[in-house]
């Protein structure tokens, strides 16, 4: 690893270390949390809080109890996910903590009783979820740093553009979003990216992209005959303003920096009011915008998640909303073991593989969620 991208990702590292003491100085703020129990009715009905009942998720009594081993096993399948494809980290994180774990259930019975208490829990689960996803993409970038599969100029140029739509979403939806839009809107948006990658494996979709084929199909063989893959990794050809060019397995990529910062932005903006990363969506920019390979997007993809991570987990905690912290610590060490494993067995499958498997996630995560957040129609998903 050369001593500039040592420098990049240890002030990334800092920089996210840097977040918890933060954090946990915003969580002083946690009076929202006791506001919003203390005006939600009192009893043991659904919708209610009972002074008397064993505390749960976030310390509310009687609230949800989560199993850790589950919670650790679903964290150690989301770190592989993100660090394999660069993506759906958050979105499977999203799935555990809604789905899986049943958060998303308990927050709808606060809708009509308590609206104050849903929506905290809401923003809960969306700041739980970028956790996961930080420390995943921490620890992937690394990986594929050493492995040379990471446009160091354009994950900045994406993470950049991110820093400023992650303040600007977290200031003006934090504690508006009911349980129901958020799961909705969730749903939606990783719908619609599912069937754009849907047509990007088609004949008219795959047009255009000869160079990201060679480069993947060289990269799968070196791997096949376990060749040394470092060698032919991304290197930086040219760097201005206008324009910058690298090279991956004997194929030339270029792309603007300016239009990257404005990819970034947008994409940020719509990941943070979800409470995702973004790889969902910097995954298809970088293939289909950009025109990488699979093998080089992952790594650039959570370079730059990390980033927009980093500033969205401050704001929303240092306004006052809270995490599970014991759940949270549970869920960071499985992260870590799946982060770990995911660049190292990932170089093993096909691009075309990587890619239908990013494709059937999205389409049945997308579908589910916006059924159960709009249409309140139930399914495994939703």
């Amino acid at each position: 690893m050369n001593t500039n991208l040592k420098k990049v990702l240890m002030v990334l590292l800092v920089a996210a270390v840097f977040v918890l003491p933060i954090a946990l100085a915003g969580a002083a703020h946690a009076g929202k949390l006791q506001d919003a129990i203390a005006k939600a009715p009192q009893g043991v009905e659904k919708g209610q809080i009972d002074p008397a009942a064993k505390p749960g998720y976030l310390g509310i009594p009687g609230g949800l109890q989560i199993n850790p081993f589950v919670a650790f096993i679903w964290a150690m399948w989301v770190g592989w996910v993100f660090s394999t494809v660069g993506a759906f980290g958050g979105i499977m994180a999203g799935v555990g903590h809604i789905s899986i774990f049943g958060l998303g259930a308990y927050a709808k019975t606060f809708k009509d009783s308590a609206p104050e208490l849903n929506k905290f829990v809401t923003d809960s689960i969306r700041v739980s979820n970028q956790w996961l996803v930080a420390l995943s993409a921490l620890v992937s970038s690394v990986n594929y740093a050493k492995q040379k599969r990471v446009t160091i100029p354009l994950g900045l140029c994406l993470g950049l553009g991110s820093l400023i739509a992650a303040f600007l979403v977290v200031y003006t939806t934090m504690g508006k979003i009911k349980f129901s839009e958020y799961q909705g809107y969730f749903g939606l948006i990783v719908f619609i990216i599912g069937g754009f990658m849907v047509y990007e494996m088609t004949p008219k979709g795959q047009e255009g992209k000869k160079r990201a084929k060679d480069a993947a199909k060289a990269f799968e063989a070196a791997v096949k005959n376990k060749s040394d893959i470092c060698g032919q990794g991304v290197k930086t050809e040219s760097f201005s303003m206008k324009r910058i060019e690298i090279c991956f397995f004997g194929q030339t990529f270029g792309f603007s920096p300016i239009w990257a910062f404005v990819g970034g932005f947008f994409i940020s903006a719509i990941s943070s009011f979800i409470g995702v990363g973004g790889g969902f969506l910097y995954v298809p920019f970088l293939t289909s915008v950009v025109g990488l390979p699979m093998f080089v997007a992952a790594g650039t993809s959570g370079l730059a998640v990390l980033i927009s991570m980093v500033l969205s987990i401050f704001n929303f905690m240092i306004k006052g909303v809270t995490v599970d912290w014991i759940l949270i610590g549970i869920e960071l060490v499985g992260i870590f073991i799946g982060s770990m494993i995911g660049p190292r067995t990932g170089k093993y499958i096909p691009e075309k593989g990587l890619k239908w498997f990013f494709i059937v996630l999205a389409v049945y995560v997308g579908l589910g969620y916006t059924l159960a957040g709009f249409f309140n129609i139930k399914t495994l998903v939703g």
